[in-house]
């Protein structure tokens, strides 16, 4: 018997509390405001309790709700900083760590996918898993060739609880979408449900993450781990030790930071040129620091470890040129073509009519760190991007309301936003322009 709650009716009820418990502390947070306790200090409790409720029922059920709440970890940086205190450790713990499966459960899916004499594949097997997620842990372990190894099981009925939670989570998004200031949150849990059956299927993971290892092989700046072996639930990567990223952003110094966040925005821009492939879960937890080989080098020899290919983009000719394009005609004040390749794309709906210069207005505070040698990415910058197009009452708010995001640019859009979320909790100086150069077609004019 799986620990992972598969009755719906179980699942159901503890997803369906959220809201009431909402509801509840509202209540609550009026009485000791009559009682006389300021508003601040009454708001800041809230705050509290509503995020501790929040990501320990996440946490609990993994599934599709914790998938969610890793979702909404990167945008942490979104939040006014008197919100993102009290969900800062909630959200990051769900990043990094889960609930364990029984080691009862953990043997019996290794028996039935590896074999009853699944031991004789490992020389070594550390019942403790060292990290979990939303629909499997990994356990370190030695392969019977002596590599080092981690070993990713997937929970029993993962599949059906994933569904459950994003149908459940769908239906009170409206209740969620403060938690992130300017953000649509339905759209983010249709795309996480359409997203589920890849995610399951290790044998697409084993794919994706071999053709990375294979073309990162050789590479100075990023570590993809080999693929050992893949059955159905139970994949063996090659294992990598590091610094989570999570922990850098923690207490990581400037040089960490800055090195890990100029990796970052080299990894999401050089891989689907090179591969053809976006990594698409850009989360803190699926990403490790790792010293280089001569320490005297310093922090410019440090790589970045990337795991978890459970979600990709297949982008056989890499992004679209016209991301690269608009973004330098944006930057070079060329309103007139810009909104015409918006229009063309699908970004501007043939039925809507809007003003190419306050289309322009609307996207040069955002594509700022593009403009710059290096950008300063930050909490206070993100959080300013996020006000401007919240406000109901500021011009941004409204024309954002009017823009469209085509489906085939649903998940680069996701993935881009996440990176920001994650380089300004790292709080890091980026070269921002230099990857766009190297790797963003259309961003450099053709001669």
């Amino acid at each position: 018997m799986s620990d992972l709650p598969r009755k719906a009716v179980t699942r159901t009820a503890k997803l369906a509390a959220l809201p009431l418990g909402f509801a509840g502390r509202a209540t609550w947070g009026l009485g000791k405001r009559i009682g006389g306790r300021s508003a601040e200090l009454v708001a800041r409790e809230l705050q509290q309790r509503t995020a501790e409720q929040l990501f320990k029922v996440l946490g609990e059920l993994k599934g599709g709700a914790m998938k969610f709440g890793q979702a909404l970890s990167v945008f942490e940086s979104a939040l006014p900083e008197e919100v993102a205190g009290p969900y800062r450790a909630a959200l990051t713990k769900l990043q990094e760590a889960a609930p364990p499966m029984p080691t009862r459960t953990v043997h019996g899916v290794l028996e039935e996918r590896l074999g009853a004499e699944w031991r004789e594949l490992f020389l070594e097997f550390e019942e403790k898993p060292s990290a979990a997620a939303s629909i499997g842990q990994v356990h370190r372990a030695v392969w019977h060739d002596g590599r080092e190894v981690a070993v990713k099981v997937q929970y029993p009925g993962a599949g059906e609880a994933l569904l459950s939670d994003l149908a459940q989570l769908s239906r009170f998004a409206r209740l969620l979408g403060p938690l992130i200031p300017g953000m649509d949150v339905k759209p983010l849990i249709k795309e996480l449900r359409d997203r589920v059956s890849e995610e399951l299927d290790y044998g697409l993971e084993a794919q994706a993450q071999r053709e990375h290892a294979e073309e990162f092989a050789d590479d100075p700046d990023v570590v993809v781990p080999g693929v050992v072996h893949q059955s159905e639930q139970v994949l063996v990567t090659e294992w990598i030790d590091g610094i989570p990223l999570s922990e850098v952003i923690a207490d990581g110094t400037e040089e960490q930071r800055d090195r890990a966040g100029q990796l970052l925005a080299r990894f999401l821009f050089s891989g689907p040129a090179r591969t053809g492939l976006l990594h698409a879960d850009a989360h803190p937890g699926n990403f490790r620091l790792l010293p280089g080989a001569d320490e005297e080098e310093g922090p410019e020899s440090w790589r970045l470890g990337v795991l978890d290919f459970g979600t990709v983009d297949r982008l056989p000719g890499g992004l679209p040129k016209t991301i690269g394009t608009s973004l330098r005609l944006t930057l070079e004040g060329d309103a007139e073509t810009v909104y015409a390749l918006l229009r063309e794309e699908g970004f501007v709906k043939e039925s809507i009519d809007l003003d190419p210069e306050e289309v322009l207005a609307y996207l040069l505070p955002i594509i700022e760190p593009a403009e710059v040698d290096a950008f300063g990415f930050s909490r206070g910058w993100l959080r300013n991007q996020a006000a401007r197009i919240a406000d109901p009452r500021s011009p941004a708010h409204q024309l954002g309301k009017k823009l469209n995001l085509p489906p085939s640019y649903l998940l680069i859009h996701r993935v881009t936003l996440s990176t920001i979320g994650v380089l300004c909790q790292l709080d890091a100086t980026v070269r921002l322009r230099d990857e766009l150069e190297e790797w963003l077609p259309g961003f450099v004019a053709a001669e």
